[in-house]
């Protein structure tokens, strides 16, 4: 492979912000849908094909669909960068996706024929002979557009929607979460690619929900002489029964010790404890319940300390993956007025459904 750029590369990140901001403070920004799959750079030499993850790790063995259809559908030299989904029906399923991470090459193979990936671009680092790099990104959205013109309908390599207009992106950020998106992605027109930076900007949900604390684990650097909380379980009740919903574990070092203490009055026998019945399991589960192992956690101290289900927490979250918060939910205060029976999945918003083939190809792409 001998490409303008070579891996290994780190893809260009992106800054939170609040809202859909103004193109004219950025002199002008291009709008797309945040995808939730996969990050992906890939880089294509004729018949090379060779997939790369957010931290440069080869994601090729993995999807042997997707490089098959990268030979026959992408350009004969290119490097894009893009995400990698699994869709089943209307939606993204990033819980489908992440099964596609296995050691076993049969499994691998028979799940590329079950649940087949897609390949979405959203920018070019190399064309041809040519590095992108250095160019605007205006100029590197025409030159993928143009390179990915005669993609077909049907993918599973596609190219992602795109508006200059803020009141498009407002649209996208509320109707494509029904489809499974993540927010919406705004990328200054005049930016290099600058890898490894957070050049772009991103507008992702945030919701509150008021949930029990049921259980905490140890901090990695936790010591018998400083003991430090890492992380606190937290659960909502569905038909009378405490299901494990996330975690919360974003704190400084002095509010993790001063937690630990203050949750040690909470602390119970597993026997005495609404997910004692799960102590039994010894492999991974639908429900990733606690205390209970999977290939992604392999090596990690997956025990946690029960306690008493009376304390309820407020917590901010972005979006919901099955009966679980999609990411680590961020502690924001005490709710001591709310009984701890009364947080059930009732209170949490649910967005709007919506198509996936609706964002895939809906309107035609706008630079």
């Amino acid at each position: 492979m001998d490409l303008p750029v070579m891996p290994p590369v780190k893809p260009m990140l992106a800054k939170a912000v609040k809202g859909v901001p103004d193109p004219a403070k950025y002199d002008g920004l291009s709008f797309e849908p945040k995808w939730d799959g996969f990050r992906c750079l890939v880089f294509k030499d004729g018949d090379e094909v060779e997939l790369a993850s957010r931290n440069t790790k080869p994601l090729t063995r993995y999807f042997p669909e997707l490089v098959a259809a990268m030979r026959e559908q992408l350009p004969d030299r290119c490097v894009l960068d893009g995400e990698v989904f699994v869709a089943i029906g209307p939606r993204l399923q990033f819980e489908v996706l992440q099964e596609r991470i296995h050691p076993a090459e049969s499994r691998i193979n028979k799940l590329a024929e079950e649940t087949p990936a897609g390949f979405v671009a959203f920018d070019a680092l190399a064309l041809g002979e040519d590095s992108l790099l250095d160019r605007p990104f205006a100029e590197r959205r025409a030159a993928l557009a143009d390179a990915l013109a005669d993609l077909p309908a049907g993918g599973p390599c596609h190219l992602t929607r795109v508006s200059t207009d803020p009141e498009t992106a407002q649209r996208w950020f509320h109707e494509f979460e029904g489809a499974g998106l993540d927010g919406v992605i705004a990328k200054p027109l005049g930016a290099a690619y600058e890898p490894n930076k957070r050049t772009m900007l991103k507008i992702k949900h945030e919701r509150t929900a008021d949930v029990v604390v049921a259980g905490m684990r140890e901090h990695k650097t936790s010591t018998p002489e400083r003991p430090l909380l890492g992380s606190l379980l937290l659960g909502l009740y569905a038909d009378g029964q405490l299901q494990h919903v996330g975690v919360a574990a974003s704190f400084t070092e002095q509010r993790r010790a001063e937690l630990w203490e203050e949750m040690q009055a909470l602390a119970c026998p597993i026997e005495e404890h609404p997910w004692g019945q799960w102590q039994e399991f010894l492999i991974a589960n639908p429900g990733r319940q606690p205390g209970t192992g999977s290939r992604w956690s392999q090596g990690k101290d997956l025990s946690f300390t029960p306690l008493r289900p009376e304390r309820v927490l407020e917590v901010k979250y972005d979006a919901m993956e099955g009966s679980r918060f999609r990411h680590t939910a961020h502690f924001k205060r005490w709710r001591p007025d709310r009984d701890p029976e009364s947080c059930g999945y009732d209170q949490l918003e649910q967005p709007v459904r919506y198509d996936l083939a609706e964002v895939l190809g809906g309107e035609a792409p706008r630079a």
